[in-house]
């Protein structure tokens, strides 16, 4: 299901009330005061894979959308973060561990409450001490063969490559 498109009722630049009117091949959102046109694009986040032998680490969701369900650690990016500097960021306030190693698997789109674009890591190395964080109910290991259903359909393809790419190696 696709998240319905978020409307503005005032401009964020000058707090004019704003139209919808036919821009660029869309129905889009415009202030007929100072012209500014309101585009709403998808969020960036990252999301991490962190496999131990046959093993995978999930979180479970503490918060809205899917709270209790689990899922693999990740997050929308901070104004100002690179991608990595997010994905260290996130890893950290979610299981407490501090990712050394990342390897860029891909991106992978996800339409929920927001339409994000997940930059997908496996987490090559890491140190510290697993415990679950800020988003986070619950961080726990689980085997590859034994792996609950994910709360994002993203997260259940970026888990499946990231382990057929590991196989490959």
């Amino acid at each position: 299901m696709t998240p319905e498109l978020p409307q503005y009722r005032f401009c964020p630049m000058c707090g004019s009330g704003v139209d919808t009117i036919h821009h660029e091949g869309r129905e889009r959102q415009v202030c007929p005061s100072c012209g500014f046109v309101i585009y709403v694009n998808p969020l960036p986040a990252t999301t991490l894979v962190v496999l131990d032998d046959q093993s995978v680490l999930l979180t479970l969701r503490a918060v809205e959308p899917r709270t209790g369900e689990w899922c693999l650690p990740g997050g929308f990016l901070e104004w100002g973060e690179t991608l990595e500097e997010g994905a260290k960021r996130e890893l950290f306030e979610e299981t407490g561990l501090i990712g050394e190693r990342f390897r860029y698997i891909g991106v992978y789109n996800s339409m929920v409450t927001f339409h994000a674009l997940l930059h997908g890591y496996r987490v090559e190395s890491w140190c510290g001490e697993m415990k679950c964080g800020d988003d986070a109910e619950a961080v726990q290991w689980f085997p590859l063969d034994s792996i609950p259903r994910l709360a994002f359909d993203a997260h259940e393809k970026l888990l499946a490559d990231a382990v057929r790419l590991r196989e490959k190696r």
